[in-house]
């Protein structure tokens, strides 16, 4: 049985979460670094003496085969911290699909394989954004975000029918902004809620949380950005170490409005 702390970090080649990555290795965790694209990930986890795992998070068979991979190694997971993430400059059907498929499925669908595999005390970490506000909405939707008996399957209904309206152009007639990345990650944000409320009685004490790591100088940021990497992961580490609670949005690790 492995006793070693384990931390798997999605969309971890790069960027924010290979700085995740790199952390969570400095503090003592066997850190699981997975990406899309072995080509990617395999050099950036050799190099940093981790082990690769591939994942596509918009492939159900994907994680299926990782779930399976760690059932038969017996191997739990301490943290799990959903870094995967995609925005698109420009808006059409198939950006919001494309979108919503990574920030928010993704996250949704290996959250709930990953669950059996969950240790006691382990931390779901969700990298989300202050971009998905609910002033993007119309004033008629925003209840629907802020309703605490909001389930799973609602909220999930609730992102499918954004896809489903811009796919027929009629999103910004039902309320929906043309800026797929804001509602994925008003959907993500929304989701550590969720998830956190309906797994309260757990008596693993599980502790969900999302947050906004900011404007970080990486790939999706741009060198114009105001944070260093290392800023960028800094809330996500501590919540994946030391995390105040459970349900939480956080910035700069401290509670931020959204």
């Amino acid at each position: 049985m492995h006793v070693q702390p384990v931390a798997l970090v999605t969309g971890a080649n790069r960027g924010i979460g290979r700085e995740i990555c790199r952390q969570l290795n400095e503090r003592g965790y066997h850190v699981l670094l997975t990406a899309r694209d072995p080509a990617q990930g395999v050099p950036v986890a050799r190099e940093m003496g981790l082990e690769f795992l591939p994942l596509d998070v918009t492939d159900p068979a994907s994680i299926e085969r990782l779930a399976a991979s760690l059932e038969r190694r017996k191997l739990g997971l301490d943290i799990l911290v959903h870094n995967a993430g995609v925005m698109f400059r420009h808006f059409d059907a198939e950006v919001a699909r494309a979108t919503l498929a990574v920030n928010y499925f993704g996250v949704l669908h290996l959250t709930e394989a990953l669950l059996p595999h969950l240790r006691p005390r382990a931390r779901v970490v969700i990298v989300s954004s202050g971009l998905g506000d609910r002033q993007a909405l119309a004033e008629h939707l925003r209840p629907r975000f802020a309703d605490g008996a909001l389930d799973r399957a609602e909220l999930t209904r609730l992102m499918a029918q954004f896809v489903s309206l811009a796919a027929e152009d009629r999103h910004q007639a039902a309320g929906w902004p043309s800026y797929a990345y804001a509602v994925s990650k008003l959907g993500a944000t929304m989701l550590a809620q969720v998830l956190a409320r309906e797994l309260a009685d757990d008596p693993r004490g599980l502790q969900i949380n999302a947050l906004c790591p900011g404007w970080v100088k990486t790939a999706m940021g741009g060198e114009g950005a105001e944070l260093e990497v290392g800023e960028g992961a800094d809330t996500a580490v501590w919540l994946a170490t030391q995390p105040p609670g459970s349900g939480g949005f956080y910035r700069n690790r401290q509670p931020a409005t959204w």
